[in-house]
This record gives structure tokens, sequence and C-alpha cells, in this order.
């Protein structure tokens, strides 16, 4: 399989430097990809450049993930208009481990394949390399004309951001480049991938080798776009901001509505990038899609797929459950399956009424949701509902709405589910 025909094809190519595609064709390639472990978990604005590396790998290449523990604690100015927080070395960690534990669900890490992947982390070269050292070995191989004229320091001292550009932040193109060079001598890497607003600092890294090691020494880098939605909005971005990897930032619930609820378009374009289906899966899936769009079947294929890479199958197949209890038929013991998290996740929206705990134990049904809330207007309508089979508590149809409620009707200990009718939900908080 050819891996620039493969980007190609799946919308994934941006921009790569004349000569990488011989090189991917004639050996077996070491390409990195970095990434700052500014936060405990990647977001899905990671998934194409892991994808790219997962491609790389099933092409028979070797992909390395470059955690940057040292290149974290300064910030990396392009695409941003602010300076980021400095983390300390235990947070960057911290995080290094989250993201390894992430990332092994997409690549193989399998010591006896020749391809296996590696995770590094340039904490690890950096931290006793003086600022002599740095200033004699690889600054003096890079003007600053040479890094004035990239695109991510001119917009930075342009007037994007309001406190223009820190000598910190200008060093990063610099110290990435000499995570190339490093790996270039110590692992035979000659790729580096990146998205497309990496590209200033790829060049500086193939330039460095080049001076530092003569001419005839081959680097190159290849990027992918930015994915955007077909509005032209950013991508990954819900109003409650990004969406995570983590199941606890994220659940495996909300995760999978994010997919399922995309655009047409945009899920023909992402079943492509961020799946391993086969070109035939995917042109199936399409054609089918379009031959009934009102049933969302590649979204939902979508969804599944990306899901089940991400969490697994289990967490997969609890995310259509509990998308289920809004849309479909649900029963309590569906409902008892959900953690607080997916729970709110589900209801997130819904009218919601905190009672004090000692009020709802022993409190008739009835009482609570005619007086203590305002589920229901009045106790007549409770009871003429209840009497027509539409009203239910988690899940179960309310026969008796005099029966006293007691601990083991509380879900994790401090919720009840009221529906009216088939759609009207309500969720009462025990405090």
């Amino acid at each position: 399989m050819n891996f620039v025909e493969e980007l190609k094809w799946r919308g994934m190519l941006a921009q790569m430097m004349p000569g990488t595609e011989d090189l991917l064709q004639r050996e077996m390639v070491t390409a990195y990809l970095g990434t700052d472990p500014t936060a405990d978990s990647l977001h899905i604005g990671h998934l194409c450049g892991i994808m790219m590396l997962r491609h790389l790998q099933r092409c028979g290449h070797k992909p390395i993930i470059l955690v940057g523990g040292a290149t974290g604690m300064i910030g990396d100015p392009s695409g941003k208009s602010q300076e980021r927080n400095l983390l300390d070395a235990a947070t960057l960690y911290h995080n290094q481990e989250c993201i390894k534990a992430q990332v092994s669900r997409f690549l193989d890490f399998d010591s006896s394949l020749p391809n296996a992947a590696e995770m590094v982390n340039n904490y690890d070269w950096m931290k006793d390399f003086t600022f002599l050292d740095f200033a004699r070995e690889v600054g003096k191989h890079i003007t600053v004309n040479y890094m004035m004229a990239k695109e991510s320091v001119q917009k930075r001292l342009n007037g994007e951001a309001r406190d223009g550009l820190s000598f910190t932040e200008f060093t990063y193109q610099l110290l990435q480049g000499y995570d190339f060079l490093h790996l270039y001598r110590e692992k035979g890497c000659k790729l580096q991938l990146g998205g497309n607003d990496q590209w200033g600092n790829i060049t500086t890294g193939t330039e460095l080798i080049r001076r530092t090691l003569g001419i005839d020494n081959e680097a190159y880098g290849l990027t992918c776009p930015l994915i955007t939605k077909a509005d032209g909005k950013k991508f990954g971005k819900t109003e409650s901001g990004n969406v995570w990897l983590d199941p606890k930032r994220t659940t495996p619930y909300a995760f999978y509505q994010f997919w399922l609820n995309v655009s047409d378009d945009d899920a023909e374009r992402y079943i492509k990038i961020f799946t391993s289906l086969s070109h035939e899966e995917i042109d199936a899936a399409i054609e089918e899609h379009r031959a009934d769009p009102g049933r969302r079947l590649l979204q939902k294929r979508l969804g599944e797929e990306v899901t089940v890479m991400v969490h697994g199958r289990e967490q997969y197949d609890l995310a259509i459950e509990a998308s289920n209890l809004l849309f479909g038929k649900s029963t309590k013991e569906n409902l008892m399956k959900l953690d607080e998290a997916t729970l709110l996740s589900v209801f997130d929206g819904v009218p919601t009424f905190e009672v004090a705990r000692d009020e709802i134990i022993g409190c008739k049904a009835v009482d609570l949701l005619a007086e203590k809330t305002s589920c229901l207007p009045s106790k007549s309508e409770c009871r003429k509902l209840a009497k027509g089979g539409g009203l239910s508590i988690n899940k179960e149809k309310v026969a008796d709405i005099e029966l006293a409620l007691g601990t083991d009707d509380l879900l994790d200990g401090k919720y009840l589910l009221v529906q009216k009718g088939k759609k009207n939900y309500f969720l009462i908080i025990a405090r």
C-alpha cells in the first residue's frame, strides 16, 4: 500500500517536500509526529495526526510518537494568538503517561515487529542540554532572518497577539528542529509528520539536519490539512469545549453523539480521515447512505468505528444503550448500567429539580412530583397520567402514586428520572 496515495484518497495530505514519496517507495521509513502534553488527554483535533501514523504503520513504515515534555514547557506559537501557560515537570509526566495509553489503541507497539511503534519524550535529551550548548550546537546553524520569515512568527509579530512573541516561544522552532536532528541521528528518522500549521517548524528541522550533518543527508516533511466542518468552522469544538478521548472528560456516549450529529457532507469526509475502513467499505457505506440519508447510516457507521477504536466495543454498546434511553425502548436495567457522568450527559438540558434527600426518602411519588417539584402541575394531573400509563420513574411505569419512595429508587444514590409521556423528561437530584 502506497502511503502518499492513501493519504491523498482520504483527504489527509496538505504539503510534502519533494522526494518524500520516492523515499517511502524505496525503503521502510521511520517517521515521527510530535504532540505537546499540555493536557492529560488528546482530543479529536489530534486524531488526524494520529491516524496518519496509523496509516503509516499499516503501509509498512515505522511510526514514532514524540511527546514534547521539553517543548511543552515552552509552548508553540504556531496557529495561536496567545502564549501558553507553562507546565511543571510532574504535570507533564502525568500527561505523557495518559497520552501513551490513548495512542496505544491506534498504534502497534509490539517490539517483535520491525516497524513497531515507539514513544519518545524530548525531555529525555533536552534536560541536560545547557543554554550554551544549545547556542553553540544548534543556534549557529539557523539565522534569525530564516526564523523571522516563518509565517507562524510573522502572524504573532504583526498584531495578532496583544503581547507579541516572547523569546521563549521564538526558540520553539529551533527546539523542534533539534528533535528532528536528534531522532535522525539516533533512530534514523527521515520524515516528520504534522498538521499544516507545523510546516514552518518541520522545514526548520530539515534545514538544521542538512546544515549540521551535510547536504547529502535526507530529511523530509509531510503535513495534513487543518480539519474543518463543511461550514468552515473549527472541527472538534462543541458548546462545552473540546471532544476529548478521555472518558472522564467526554463520556463515550457524548463522544458517539458528536459523530452521530455531523452533517452528511462532513460524514463523507470524516469516515475517510478518522477510520481504517477500506476504500471499498467506505464507498459502499457512502452509496448506501445517499440512497436513504434520513436513516443516517453513514453517521452511525462513523460513530461506531471511531468510538470502538477509542473506547472499545463494550463502551460503544453502552453508548448505544444510552442513546436508546431517549429515542428508543429501554428499561430500568438499561438505566442502571449508566455511570453518573453518562446519565448527566444523556439528560443534559432536561428540567432539573434539587430536593433534600430526607425530603425524598419516604415521600409519596404524587407529593414529590406535584408539590416538592413542578414535574407535574397538580396531584390530579399526576393521578390521571399514572392511570393512563403515561408516567414513569426510572423507566418503570408508576402504578401506585401513593407509594413512598425509598433509597433503592435513587440512581447512583442521588437521581430520579421522571418521564411524562414519550418525550418529556425531568431529573430530580437528591442533595
